[in-house]
């Protein structure tokens, strides 16, 4: 099919590309506490300037009252997590820093449950923090018990808890922000089922998603989700973050995939919504509540989702466009031939592409245009899948949407050309530092963003690149300089949110809220709304432990 293509239509066979092992990411100045300013963050003008320099929303408010870690709590984690209860400081470092390398915490202990059980009973515990007996009591009631323990000490002794994942979130949410206990998910890593006739996966929260793909790959299935960061990512993470990815065009939101979650509450009460149930209207969907609440309302253990069958063909095509306007149409048209064998439509600028071949040594493999496309199709039929491929490239050729473009079939191929869109956000770790805004928008509207951030900015930036998910309207702006520039993120903010809102957009579509944007979640959200949110998150977490400083705004009482 692809040597049809290429002779038909004259795209060039892809060309060799270049790999480079990922780097170690080079240190950066690091995130510095600043004093708090508690205040009106629910204006539009969050950046008003008064007298003397003005704090960044940003920034981390001071230092709530919770309790400091001691040597008794430290005895009763070894005792609960023998070898498991880490303090050394080296150890602890990579845990701290988010993997931007633009905030880092203080926390001084780091907890590496294996159970939902050992979870709850680091969150809760008596005052007298009595040991249970579980010697005499099955493996399964043992691990429950030590879990829910876990969560109740916390909540007991008021200490904050930071739940951390793959460590790959890009607004600082799954780094402390002060000395919170970090509780990491990476050992509860265990596969609990999979039904072959139904393709439900139940897995616990700390499974790596590439490790779910490769399992469910060799039983015939994908995973709905596909991420660039896939090789780190953890489950729990990306429900609790809401993850999009790759491929949501196709299969649609976590929303809609997870069937089913066991959560572990602030006060370590163990709340069993693991379902593996289509379809179940008895009451309020609460697992929707934990859901992109990025670990501030309950440390979220386990998840069953619902996978696909793994399609018997599929098909990349890179192509070239002149303007983003052609782009927008060879969109248009792909929906309208490809249909439902349609999983992909990516896309990346020439500022992607030229940070691609010098930081990554990956060349172009078609001719320079000002706008590249990345279509993936996933269908069961190759020969069919290949005739209406064959039918829109030769549509989009004829109508002079594409200049240029080549096809792969083959799965080195296909890893080849999908590099291309997976590691520009490798590559502009190599230009400086980066400003990362990940915006929701009108299809028609994702890249003029990027065309008035660059004129706004004028030459204060090193580079402004536009990048992401044309399916569902996902647009990745990132902006980079030599070093972290004040005056710079200045010029950036609010001009990058108030520009979103003009057009009724979302200050973040994917990568959540965190720390550094947890101010601005005002642009995206009516007052009322985000009233109710802190509502929830007071009655599902009264003390504040789980996660705090992140995702609500710090004037939410």
């Amino acid at each position: 099919m692809a040597g049809i293509l290429l002779r038909m239509l004259r795209l060039r066979p892809l060309s060799k590309l270049s790999f480079t092992a990922t780097p170690r990411l080079s240190p950066a100045n690091l995130h510095r506490r600043l004093p708090s300013a508690h205040g009106a963050c629910c204006s539009r003008k969050l950046h008003t300037r008064e007298d003397g320099p003005k704090k960044s929303p940003a920034a981390a408010p001071e230092r709530l009252p919770f309790s400091r870690v001691t040597q008794e709590d430290l005895e009763f984690f070894r005792k609960i997590l023998p070898g498991r209860t880490i303090i050394d400081p080296d150890l602890l470092e990579s845990s701290n820093i988010d993997w931007l390398k633009s905030v880092k915490g203080s926390g001084e202990v780091l907890l590496r449950p294996q159970s939902t059980e050992e979870v709850s009973q680091i969150l809760r515990s008596s005052t007298n923090n009595v040991w249970i007996d579980y010697s005499n009591k099955p493996l399964s009631c043992f691990t429950t018990s030590l879990f829910l323990s876990s969560c109740r000490y916390c909540s007991s002794r008021n200490l904050a808890v930071n739940t951390q994942g793959g460590n790959t979130g890009l607004v600082g949410g799954s780094v402390p922000v002060y000395d919170e206990i970090i509780l990491s998910t990476s050992l509860m890593n265990n596969i609990l089922s999979f039904d072959s006739i139904s393709g439900i996966l139940t897995c616990q929260a700390g499974c790596v998603l590439e490790n779910l793909s490769l399992y469910l790959e060799e039983r015939d299935y994908v995973m709905p989700l596909d991420l660039g960061a896939k090789g780190s990512c953890q489950i729990g993470g990306n429900v609790a973050t809401n993850a999009g990815g790759l491929r949501l065009l196709r299969y649609g939101s976590l929303h809609g995939t997870v069937l089913g979650l066991e959560v572990v509450l602030a006060d370590g009460q163990l709340l069993d919504c693991l379902a593996t149930l289509r379809k179940d209207n008895t009451g309020y969907d609460l697992k929707q509540l934990f859901i992109g609440s990025e670990g501030t309302l309950g440390v979220i253990t386990a998840v069953s989702i619902l996978c696909p069958r793994k399609p018997n063909s599929v098909n990349v095509v890179f192509l070239g466009c002149e303007t983003f306007d052609q782009l927008l149409k060879t969109f248009q048209l792909c929906k309208g031939m490809l249909g439902e064998i349609l999983s992909a439509f990516e896309f990346l600028d020439s500022e992607c592409m030229r940070l691609l071949n010098t930081h990554l040594k990956l060349p172009n493999p078609i001719s320079d245009c000002p706008f590249y496309v990345v279509i993936e199709t996933s269908g069961s039929d190759p020969v069919h899948d290949g005739e209406k491929l064959h039918n829109f490239l030769e549509q989009a050729m004829t109508s002079s949407l594409v200049t240029d473009g080549t096809v792969a079939t083959e799965d080195s191929k296909i890893k080849a050309l999908w590099s291309m869109r997976e590691r520009v956000t490798e590559a502009l770790t190599h230009d400086g530092f980066t400003y990362k805004y990940d915006i929701s928008l009108p299809v028609e509207k994702i890249y003029q963003l990027v065309t008035d951030m660059r004129e706004h900015l004028g030459g204060r930036a090193k580079s402004v690149v536009g990048y992401g998910h044309v399916g569902d309207g996902n647009l990745h702006l990132n902006i980079t300089s030599p070093a972290r520039d004040p005056d710079l993120l200045d010029a950036i903010e609010p001009f990058v949110y108030e520009w979103t809102s003009s057009c009724q957009g979302s200050i973040s579509a994917e990568h959540g809220l965190g720390l550094k944007k947890r101010n601005y979640i005002y642009y995206s959200k009516p007052s009322q709304a985000v009233a109710l949110m802190g509502n929830i998150k007071a009655m599902l977490d009264p003390k504040g432990i789980l996660n705090p400083y992140k995702t609500l705004p710090d004037n939410l009482k």
